[in-house]
């Protein structure tokens, strides 16, 4: 991959790298003073966008529920239990095939939660999942990282941790996320161990867990339990873990059997189909967003049927493909929009909501990249998602996490937290007295109201570049991916781990090493 490179000027290397430093401290100070210090997540002040009548709507759950009561899901790979949980129910089981009658799914979803606390070992860091609540977290599963200075290349244990590291340091992102990467240099059974301890230790936020065998769910719990208690996790939500529908109509046994796990225990389960539109799903919108709902609303309740209450996220993943090449594309409009119908879905079926992401296929942390991302995450704040996954760095449709990608991106989830205050209309909101001081004719720019408000007035973005163009230039012409790529090598410089109990910290390593002395390395 190119790297990219900053215009040359004619100030010297010294005196450019001067004046940036001095900018950024500028910028660190603006961000300080317009973040909303102490929120651990969002509570949106606007309304949502519904861009469907209720008889469109009411057409979408028919053409879901005759999806799951005339072809029905299959349950493939051998879980018995969830197989037995459904003919329990009240479901047709026929082999791996289960067909669901008209009014089984909303009776069993009845139990489940429309909002629930996801704890965190910094109490003033858990969030609330549901409701007017919004909640950013970092993309999710990439194999490869890339960056300006050393390309693109398979991601490691220390990426992993650099990106924990730098969700915690940024005021705008609400937790530590899960997969954020694929450390590809750790065992693949062994690397959760790892991820999970890597969102304790690094992070004081809400964390997600490992999905991709029974036997690594129940160790995320495991050391969730060490670190909250058992008793606890009886009653709160301390971890939550990301669950895929193999599209279309496809619930594999690694998932059901990750659900039930995460269930059992009480923790918070996310329910997602992933469609590509014209290859796991119809290339029209309507169809696409009817199967997608059908295979939630099955993933939801069968975290119910193990265990009425536990906490589960109404998930979804529209895309669209380029038909031409087949190859998938990102952020595009009709999956925007019809991420606002998913959001109805999820209001008229009482869960919580997590919709889009910062998704693009754009390769470098380009236009592209930002127009796409755009794209996506105001859909995703208009659909009213209460927890957004893929926040930040998602890029290369998925397959890579971009450090510069990842703090720009975290810098436009604070400008969409101030969007989402909406406009407050108080006695010094309407400035009568500025009014009354300027007159007419004169500026307010130095006014009593102005001076009174100028640090919290605006939102201004750190990695934004609001000066002249002369001053820009003779700072060296610098471009936004190369100010991210200073940003996040000086927030890695800085960040200072949060304290973590000592006897805490021994048994989770005491935890770690007895697994993966249990069992030998696996690499597929």
């Amino acid at each position: 991959m190119p790297v990219a490179t900053i215009p040359p000027s004619s100030g010297t290397a010294a005196q450019i790298d001067g004046v940036s430093r001095a900018r950024d401290r500028r910028r660190q100070r603006r961000a300080r003073s317009t973040t909303r210090q102490g929120a651990p997540n969002i509570v949106r002040r606007i309304p949502t966008y519904d861009i469907l009548d209720e008889e469109s709507l009411v057409r979408i759950e028919t053409t879901a529920e005759r999806i799951l009561a005339e072809v029905g899901i299959e349950f493939r790979g051998g879980d018995a239990r969830s197989l037995e949980l459904w003919r329990e129910a009240g479901a047709d089981v026929t082999g791996e095939t289960v067909r669901f009658p008209p009014g089984l799914l909303p009776e069993v979803l009845r139990s489940a939660p429309s909002n629930f606390t996801q704890i965190a070992r910094n109490p003033a860091r858990s969030v609330e999942i549901g409701g007017s609540n919004v909640v950013f977290s970092p993309a999710y599963g990439s194999p490869f990282v890339m960056d300006l200075d050393r390309g693109r290349r398979y991601a490691t244990l220390a990426d992993f941790e650099n990106f924990v590291k730098l969700a915690y340091s940024s005021p705008h992102l609400h937790h530590s996320g899960g997969t954020v990467v694929e450390p590809t240099d750790v065992p693949v059974n062994k690397r959760h161990l790892d991820m999970v301890y890597a969102h304790i230790r690094f992070s004081d936020r809400g964390f997600m867990g490992s999905v991709t065998a029974e036997e690594r769910a129940e160790d995320s719990i495991e050391m969730a339990r060490l670190l909250f208690g058992a008793d606890r996790l009886e009653t709160a939500c301390a971890i939550l873990a990301n669950f895929n529908v193999n599209s279309p109509l496809v619930w594999d046994a690694t998932m059901t059997r990750g659900i039930r796990a995460y269930a059992r225990a009480n923790q918070g389960t996310v329910i997602v189909p992933f469609i590509l539109g014209g290859a796991m799903g119809p290339v029209t919108s309507a169809g696409a967003i009817a199967q997608a709902h059908a295979e939630t609303l099955v993933g939801c309740a069968l975290a119910q049927l193990e265990r009425p209450g536990a906490p589960v996220v109404y998930g979804n993943f529209l895309s669209s493909m380029s038909l031409r090449s087949g190859s998938p594309t990102f952020g595009t409009p009709e999956p925007a929009a019809g991420s606002l119908v998913v959001g109805q879905l999820a209001r008229r079926a009482g869960l919580p909501l997590r919709c889009s992401g910062a998704f693009t296929t754009s390769k470098l942390p380009d236009a592209q990249s930002m127009m796409e991302s755009a794209t996506s995450m105001q859909a995703a704040i208009l659909c009213g998602a209460n927890f957004i996954l893929h926040a930040a760095g998602f890029l290369d449709g998925l397959l890579s996490m971009s450090y510069e990608k990842f703090v720009l991106d975290a810098d436009y989830c604070g400008a969409l937290a101030r969007y989402c205050e909406g406009v407050s209309v108080t006695e010094n909101d309407l400035a009568l007295d500025a009014f009354r001081e300027v007159g007419p004719g004169n500026h307010f720019f130095g006014c009593g109201h102005t001076m009174a408000n100028y640090e919290t007035a605006f939102f201004d973005a750190a990695l934004s570049d609001n000066t002249t163009y002369e001053e820009w230039s003779e700072a060296g012409g610098e471009d936004s991916a190369g100010r991210a790529n200073r940003a996040w090598k000086r927030m890695l410089d800085e960040y200072e781990a949060p304290p973590l109990d000592e006897a805490i910290d021994e048994a989770l390593k005491d935890f770690i090493a007895r697994r993966k002395r249990s069992m030998p390395d696996a690499w597929y």
